[in-house]
């Protein structure tokens, strides 16, 4: 009996306690709403400013790269763009000689009336004079002219969405609405920048004279590109075929890791490096690797591995940069574009007995991770990874694969059609597929 009082006690004491602690926790719970509403829209409204800047930093901005593309000291590629007649040199490039080589027309930047014009064929797209009207617009996508008051291009820069934009051809082939982070793999920049009337920048730099530099620019064709020539000076294969890689897509990066065909680093890292490397940005970009002059004897000679430009009009806009490319989803497929009951079909074959989602892990279609591997993991030669300081080769992200079959699969194109992709592994890895199983596996790709 002399125990009951006590348990009543202990009963109470723990009714109290409860009621203090769950008592407690509502006011936590609610001082956290209060603070985490306040911080919600601060993060909502970082979000917007970011995306908004992001997106005009990818469309827009050169980073100060007209100082090599253009004026007198540098390539001076806007006096090729001009013509003779418009104050330049040579004949010009007209508007359909820029679509052949690969350059976008953003339809939306067009006046009506314009937009008029073209549909009834009014344009004269044979005149040089026609492509700075359209570059003073700031409709020619990734491409920026710079004019003085006369009228005058005095200079010419180009910005992410140079190769990594193209548009939806809603107007004519090449003229059309946006699609930002898809590879332009019409665009060839080797042609492109052999029109600069000086390519000193490149002969000073490869040690070569400019016929050299133009042979090696000539031999990348559309959709390809070599940005690792100005750091190892490898200008073609062992074997003789062009050393440019195909340019890869800028959508669907958000959750993967490694960026490039060779896992160079992450996108900031690549931002970086081809801004202020390639694109010749004035910015700031590191990466003690480059300085092995074994590997990189180009970048060891020039410092590159260490650019240091003043001022940096580069870095602080690497993180919206990045928070844009992230939001860039992989365009769905169109229907009718694929067979969706074989498509269904090789979805069991890629999860299964093909192996395909053991290293292209859905959704990402990438491994979570650092996903690389050794060129002997996937049958083909080491001598791209071999550029790369990482000797290896990332497991490219497969959705919207659908939207840049051109010029082939892999890094270098060397497999023309996703039934050669399906071929290679089904003889590499010994999978035994039959015809019918390959054509459902295609059909599946397509469907990403």
């Amino acid at each position: 009996m002399r125990t009951l009082p006590p348990l009543k006690l202990t009963l109470s004491a723990g009714v109290a306690l409860g009621a203090l602690v769950l008592l407690g926790t509502h006011c936590s719970a609610h001082a956290d709403g209060v603070a985490s509403s306040a911080f919600d829209k601060a993060i909502d409204d970082n979000a917007a400013r970011m995306m908004g800047d992001g997106r005009q930093i990818f469309r827009f901005d050169t980073f100060g790269d007209e100082a090599f593309w253009g004026v007198l000291l540098a390539l001076q590629l806007h006096k090729a763009i001009a013509g003779e007649k418009n104050g330049g040199v040579g004949p010009g490039v007209s508007p359909k000689t820029a679509l052949a080589v690969g350059l976008k027309v953003d339809l939306d930047a067009l006046p009506a009336a314009l937009q008029q014009q073209l549909k009834a064929g009014q344009v004269n797209l044979d005149d040089p004079a026609t492509t700075l009207a359209l570059l003073k617009l700031n409709a020619v996508v990734g491409v920026t002219g710079y004019f003085n008051a006369d009228g005058g291009i005095k200079s010419l820069g180009i910005q992410c969405a140079f190769c990594h934009s193209t548009v939806d051809d809603a107007l004519a082939p090449g003229i059309g609405r946006r699609l930002d982070g898809w590879a332009n793999r019409d665009l060839n920049v080797g042609a492109i920048v052999s029109l600069a009337p000086s390519l000193k920048p490149f002969t000073d730099l490869l040690g070569v004279d400019a016929a050299t530099v133009k042979k090696v620019l000539a031999s990348w064709g559309p959709g390809r590109f070599d940005a690792e020539l100005d750091k190892d000076g490898k200008a073609f294969r062992p074997d003789g075929k062009q050393a440019g890689t195909l340019i890869p897509p800028a959508f669907g990066l958000a959750g993967v890791n490694l960026h490039t065909w060779t896992g160079f680093g992450s996108v900031p890292y690549w931002n970086a490096y081809v801004g202020a490397t390639e694109m010749h940005g004035s910015g700031t970009f590191f990466d003690a690797r480059l300085r092995r002059p074994d590997q990189y004897p180009v970048a060891a000679r020039s410092g590159s591995h260490d650019t240091r430009g003043k001022p940096d009009r580069l870095t602080a806009k690497l993180a919206a940069l990045h928070f844009y490319q992230l939001s860039i989803p992989a365009p769905r497929a169109t229907q009718g574009s694929f067979d969706r009951a074989a498509s269904e079909r090789g979805e069991a074959l890629f999860d299964g007995r093909a192996k395909c989602a053991s290293c292209h892990v859905p959704p990402l279609f990438t491994e979570p991770g650092n996903n690389l591997h050794a060129p002997a993991e996937i049958g083909v030669d080491a001598w791209q990874a071999d550029r790369s300081p990482t000797h290896m080769y990332r497991t490219a992200p497969l959705a919207g694969l659908w939207s840049h079959q051109k010029g082939g699969f892999y890094h270098d194109g060397r497999f023309a059609t996703l039934l050669d992709v399906v071929n290679h592994y089904d003889s590499f890895l010994k999978l035994g597929l039959s015809d019918s199983e390959k054509h459902d596996l295609v059909e599946y790709l397509k469907s990403l």
